[in-house]
């Protein structure tokens, strides 16, 4: 990082290279010079010291995530460690009129923090701070900069645990903010579910506190689900309260093949429909179950398969089992592999966590242009076929993996971006995908959220909602400051 002391101004630069023009382009420094963005840069500068940073590096790593969209730096980058101090950064960014762009992890898949307009990044890393642990109440409340992996590990010794799992260690004000949800959805519910409260700082630097620690309020508009996947449009999330669970007494996996994706889907939504309580059930395709083979070298069968996890007491565990089991039989599955060895869940697991890196070693050079809808599961198996029959006409590599506990999948379609016929061929499997999941009543996204990806489906699943949705972004936000160019354009 470049401390205050040490770092050029643009004027200064401007100077040095004695350009006339007050508005020049700059890579090495800044994209554009404006007066109004380097006052701002100058005082957050003084103001943070070392834990503000112009480096291109720097800025470079803060404006790009885990998805095929084109990455935009911020033009500062700026680690705050209060909620107070995100607050400082607001008001000077208000005041200048400079976009704000939040960081969490960096996990996102749909361009969300790309800063398309440049601005401010604040990164909330240094706010992973727990503050309260109420073990009888079975209630936290968090800094919003701390991860999910690590939130766990101070929660297991009380016997606790946090439950939703998108899969990427992601910041859990980063899952708030974009209402990420995972593979234990099916049991537990979505971030959503399981959001008691929040503190923010909104655009005029007024800090927010939403909910409580009861467990249901009947008191207003819900702001704090308001604020729950808005992406940094309305606000900088800074903490949260959640609802936490005990650790099961016990837990076990199984696994079990198909010969078509259809008995697959059928297995997975019949578990479901005969009330079996299972945490997780996860869909690889023969694709998919080819690319973790070679990438965590595992030996299943390349065949449609899913996972299973069971949480309970040990009785219930395997009862759970056993139940799955004849399900599994009955619709033409493959012996229903079961273990509650450590070692055993532990790769199962991760070789699911795996999925997106697995599919992009599948071909060199390659970048993963990731979807997901979500459908009512009576629907699931007919949009996972015809989703699959569509990629195979096109002759495009696109693993397919699920939660199709909730009716939630993903395609993982792996692209060379230097070929502009294979991107159209992509978009127009993209294209199809969302529509055919809203024709069947679905979403265009079940956690992924909209970021740049998918605001032009916006219109399609919500229709009049979002003149409204566009309405309350321009109530709170006036001055389009807050991660401007995400979900609603002004």
């Amino acid at each position: 990082m470049i401390s205050a002391s040490e770092h050029l101004t643009t004027k200064h630069v401007c100077k040095k290279l004695k350009r006339k023009s007050s508005i020049f382009v700059c890579n090495f420094l800044f994209p554009v010079w404006r007066p109004d963005l380097q006052n701002a840069i100058d005082l957050l500068l003084r103001r943070f010291g070392e834990r503000a940073s112009i480096n291109s590096d720097v800025r470079k790593q803060h404006g790009q995530d885990e998805s095929f969209h084109k990455s935009a730096s911020p033009d500062l980058v700026v680690f705050p460690e209060s909620t107070n101090e995100v607050r400082e950064i607001v008001l000077v960014c208000g005041k200048h009129k400079v976009p704000i762009v939040p960081f969490g992890a960096g996990t996102s898949l749909e361009g969300h923090i790309s800063a398309v307009r440049g601005g401010v990044c604040i990164d909330l890393s240094q706010m992973n701070k727990i503050l309260e642990i109420n073990s009888l109440d079975m209630d936290v409340c968090i800094q919003a900069g701390i991860s999910r992996k690590t939130l766990n590990k101070h929660l297991e010794p009380e016997g606790l645990f946090f439950p939703v799992d998108p899969g990427a260690d992601a910041t859990l004000g980063g899952m708030v903010a974009t209402s990420a949800s995972g593979t234990n959805a099916v049991r537990y519910g979505t971030i959503k579910d399981n959001l008691l409260g929040l503190t923010a700082v909104m655009p005029n630097g007024h800090i927010l506190r939403t909910g409580g620690r009861a467990r249901k309020s009947a008191s207003g508009y819900d702001l704090t689900r308001l604020l729950c996947g808005s992406e940094g449009t309305l606000a900088v999330i800074t903490e949260i309260r959640l609802k936490v669970y005990g650790l099961p007494e016990a837990n076990s996996v199984g696994v079990c093949s198909f010969k078509c994706l259809r008995e697959a889907v059928d297995a997975a939504a019949t578990t479901i429909q005969m009330g079996v309580p299972v945490a997780r059930i996860e869909l690889l395709d023969d694709i998919q179950i080819d690319a973790v083979n070679k990438f965590s070298g595992l030996d299943y069968e390349a065949k449609p398969t899913l996972f299973f996890e069971f949480h309970g007491t040990a009785r219930s565990v395997v009862e759970q089992s056993q139940q799955v089991a004849e399900i599994v039989k009955d619709l033409g599955g493959s012996e229903f592999i079961w273990s509650d060895k450590q070692e055993e869940k532990n790769k199962l697991w991760q070789a699911r966590h795996d999925a997106y890196y697995a599919s992009m070693a599948l071909r060199p050079n390659s970048r993963i242009w990731t979807t997901d809808v979500c459908v009512p599961i009576s629907r699931l198996s007919e949009c996972i076929e015809a989703t699959k029959k569509d990629v195979v006409e096109h002759n495009v590599l696109a693993p397919i993996v699920g939660h199709v506990g909730d009716g939630n999948f993903h395609l993982l379609i792996v692209v060379d971006p230097r070929k502009e016929k294979e991107l159209e061929v992509v978009a127009g499997i993209n294209d199809r995908l969302l529509k055919r999941a809203l024709s069947m009543g679905g979403t265009i996204t079940g956690e992924h959220g909209i970021g740049l990806g998918k605001m032009e489906y916006l219109e399609l699943e919500h229709s009049g909602g979002l003149s409204l949705m566009r309405s309350i972004k321009n109530s709170i936000d006036p001055d389009n400051i807050m991660n401007p160019g995400k979900i609603v354009l002004p």
